[in-house]
This record gives C-alpha cells, structure tokens and sequence, in this order.
C-alpha cells in the first residue's frame, strides 16, 4: 500500500483529494501541524501533495504573513521532506500566478501580470515563489515534482463563510438577502467542478510532466450572468447589487487546457448545472446557523 501525506486535508480540495486516495487504496497519514515548521514523517513516502494554504480572499486578507510563510517555508519544509524520502511531490499553484491577465486564455507559458505589493500580492506571490523553489528542487535535487495551477473550482464542502463567488451568492439567496457583484459584473471566471479537478490533480500526480499545468474548466462566464444562474437555481426573488471592484481583481479568467487534453486525457466532463445543483443542495441542507456565518466586508468575486 503506497502511503501519501496531504497538506491541507482538512480544507475543501484537501478532503476531496483524501477521499480519492482513500478509493484508491492509498494509505493517507493525517498529522496535526504546521507546515511552516519543521515536518518529520515516521516510515516511508511516496507522494506528498501540499494543499495547505488559505485560497480566498477572506482568508488571506486576514493572515497575510502566515500565508506567505506557508507558500515559502511550508514549501521548503515538504520538498525536503520530499527529498529525503525520495518521495514524489505535487503543489497546489493557482490562475492567481496569472494576476490580472493581459493574455486570454491564459496558456502555462504566460508569465502574468501581477501587483507583488498589493493586497492580493501576499497570496499571488507566495504562490509564484511556491513554483519557483518547486522547480529548483526539481532542477538542482532531481526532486520527482508536479505543479498544478488551479482555477475556479467549486462543489460541496466549500464553506458559505468562503468569501467566494459561488458561495457567497448562495449564502445570500439563502438568506434572503441581495446578491454583490462587483464593479460591473462583466469579468469573467471559468467555475470547474470539484471532482473533475481532483481527477485532473490525480491524473497529473502519476504522469511523467513537471512543468506546471493548468487545471480548469475553459466554460466562461460573467460574473453577472452567474449570478443570475444562482438566482434561477435558488428559485430566489432577490436582486442583484453592484459595489466597487476590489483592487487588482482579476477582469479575465478562463485556462488553456491544451496541455492537459493532450499529456493527461483530461478535461472536464460535469456541467455547470449539474454542478452548482449539487452544491446548492449540499448549502441548502447545511444547520441554518451556518448560513449567517458571512462576514460581509469580505465578501468577494474571485
């Protein structure tokens, strides 16, 4: 039995990806710690996939520091965990390496345009940083290393407190309350369902690529149109209200997935609808408590 370690796995895609080593017959370690400190796994490894990082703007505004530090130190601490033993290490990059992009789609050669010392810069860049000691390790160690770069991803065990589009929207139909959009409502995300990412992330680990690889679904849609599709969806009489844009908030999103189609056979296969039912029916059935847990000033459309 091959035995992996998932950084993160108590968060969204870290539990998803849990539950597809665990069927996969994997044996799947769960420790309590900070990947920012030192990390010492008893017995051997075979794979390592570092998922632990805020992903959301309600997160990473709050904790800057500790964000940069798990991008930076967490990193350094699982590639050399990694290295010594002589296990395969996969990261969690995201789109956010692409900042607000000047190309469309954004293809993996695309090198991004992105604000290092703005209030996005601590997660962008800790993640830019986070592929780049990925590569060294990768360059200088002969280390075994995959890069995924993830974009909107969605499906049950968000938290409605996310701060994120999807959530966000639905917290406030369940609620009763207008849906915020911001600035205009006309920049675009590109939403993939969560089990069509994790099989990306799955296929991506045991194949033989190590330059990074954008996993995504390249369905575009405005963010004021997807907002209406929750309103429809949550049967809800709500209106839709418009605030400022926060601060180099991305206008584009939508991934190139060439490479993925072509190296791993990948690309995704539930559509938006059958997605976002599945997800309102996870929020729906949630203990109502949950829905009033929405700090409002975080609220946002990454």
């Amino acid at each position: 039995m091959k035995r992996v370690l998932i950084t993160g796995a108590a968060g969204f895609l870290g539990s998803h990806l849990c539950d597809r080593f665990i069927k996969e017959g994997y044996h799947v370690m769960f420790y309590h710690q900070d990947v920012s400190k030192y990390i010492h796994i008893p017995g051997s490894l075979d794979y390592i996939l570092h998922f632990a990082s805020p992903a959301s703007p309600i997160d990473y505004l709050k904790i800057p520091i500790q964000t940069l530090k798990v991008g930076s130190l967490g990193t350094h601490n699982c590639l050399g965990l990694a290295k010594a033993k002589g296990a395969r290490m996969l990261i969690a990059s995201t789109s956010e390496v692409y900042g607000d992009p000047l190309v469309h789609p954004q293809t993996e050669e695309y090198w991004g345009n992105v604000n290092p010392i703005g209030p996005r810069g601590v997660y962008d860049e800790a993640k830019r940083f986070q592929e780049a000691i990925t590569m060294a390790y990768h360059t200088f160690h002969r280390l075994e290393t995959r890069i995924v770069r993830i974009f909107n991803t969605y499906g049950p065990k968000m938290r409605l407190n996310d701060g994120r589009a999807l959530p966000a929207f639905i917290g406030q139909a369940l609620r009763g309350e207008d849906l915020t959009v911001f600035g205009d409502g006309s920049q675009t995300r590109s939403f993939c369902y969560v089990d069509d990412l994790v099989e990306g992330i799955y296929r991506l680990l045991l194949s033989d690529y190590h330059l990074p690889m954008n996993i995504g679904n390249p369905n575009e849609i405005s963010l004021k149109d997807f907002a209406e599709e929750v309103l429809k969806l949550t049967g809800s009489s709500v209106q839709i209200v418009y605030k400022d844009l926060p601060k180099d908030d991305p206008k584009q999103r939508q991934p190139d997935i060439t490479k993925a189609k072509e190296i791993l056979g990948w690309e995704p296969t539930v559509e938006r609808a059958e997605g976002l039912k599945k997800t309102y029916e996870y929020f729906k059935n949630l203990p109502q408590a949950e829905w009033t847990k929405m700090p409002k000033e975080f609220l946002s459309n990454k």
